[in-house]
């Protein structure tokens, strides 16, 4: 019986094989740059017109829903959640990326209509407000594609649909894709960050967990604003995960083998700080490959002599945040950056 799989492997081994070479500043600068043409770039000067649509005091934090402009007629929504007793003192911030399901609404508590959630959080574990109760003020952006942003030209069965694949598709078209935009999208969230009163813009760190933790690493990448990063079940090889299984179509960068693997692409954020979280039993990212991927990112980190700038976190659990150790560790090093 004749399979493809064969030819599939030996053109992943003859593309992958050249990519090796000397993890320096050049390289560094030329992947960089040849991953942002890669996903597509976007600009815009329109300027940003927060407009604060509602408000919601809880004891610990108050919550807003807060509007802003991307792109010409474009708008982007987000949740802020801002600690009580800040008493005018700046805080650490995080950029706080959801995964696939029903948006931004899943890791602040909400249910899909916006109500507070009576039940059990699901995988993302409402990681949002453990992040506001440790004192960071946290930007929740619901990135294009879920929840109330969704494809208007399609029908949805449930509000946990999505529209990543008409979107991706689409894009592809321009040589753009949808991973090249929520990453822009969330640069423009960097823009409002820097501008917000309570924030201390020197002290910005990105979370995200799944296709968040995808953008959380992308957006990382190519925007040094942010100081530390916590990538939350995502970590691990294009080969053991993304090849090797049916996967959103928001997670394919057109060509990207020609010139990275999935670790040496993350590795690009050396020297900032990098904290890698994932289940053991996590069936879309496996624990093998993310085990292998860890070794490669320390192994280039190590070469600019800060191998230590590295942790990670294998816990017992499946796809989902676990936070154990990434809360605190997020915390402890976004307050060593204002010693």
């Amino acid at each position: 019986m004749w399979v493809i799989h064969p030819f599939l492997d030996e053109l992943y081994q003859d593309t992958v094989k050249s990519n090796l070479k000397t993890y320096d500043e050049e390289w560094q600068s030329t992947l960089t740059s040849k991953f942002h043409g890669l996903i597509g770039t976007f600009k815009s000067d329109v300027p940003l017109q927060p407009q604060i649509r509602e408000q919601k005091v809880h004891e610990q934090y108050t919550r807003y829903s807060i509007e802003i402009t991307t792109l010409p007629n474009v708008r982007l929504q987000m949740y802020v959640l801002v600690p009580t007793h800040l008493e005018g003192e700046k805080a650490p911030a995080v950029l706080a990326l959801h995964g696939h399901g029903y948006g931004n609404k899943d890791i602040v508590g909400l249910d899909t209509s916006g109500n507070e959630r009576k039940g059990a959080p699901g995988y993302h574990k409402d990681f949002a407000i453990e992040l506001v109760k440790r004192g960071f003020v946290v930007m929740a952006p619901e990135l294009i594609g879920f929840g109330e942003r969704t494809y208007s030209n399609e029908k949805r069965q449930s509000l946990a649909d999505n529209s990543c694949y008409s979107l991706a598709s689409q894009l592809l078209l321009h040589g753009k894709t949808l991973a090249g935009l929520r990453v822009f999208e969330c640069q423009r969230v960097l823009d409002f960050m820097e501008e917000f009163a309570e924030i201390d813009a020197s002290r910005i760190g990105c979370m995200g967990i799944s296709g968040g933790g995808l953008i959380a690493a992308f957006t990382s990448i190519l925007d040094q604003r942010i100081k530390a990063t916590v990538i939350s079940g995502y970590t691990n090889t294009f080969k053991g995960s993304i090849m090797s299984r049916r996967h959103c179509l928001d997670n394919y960068i057109p060509g990207i083998l020609q010139y990275s693997e999935m670790p040496e692409l993350i590795a690009l954020m050396v020297p900032r700080p990098l904290f890698i979280e994932s289940g053991k039993m996590d069936h879309l990212f496996p624990v093998k490959e993310t085990e292998k991927a860890i070794e490669e990112i320390k192994s280039i980190y190590s070469e600019h002599n800060v191998e230590h700038l590295v942790k990670s976190h294998l816990f017992e659990g499946g796809h989902e945040i676990c936070g154990d150790q990434s809360f605190e560790w997020l915390r402890s090093t976004l307050d060593a950056r204002n010693e």
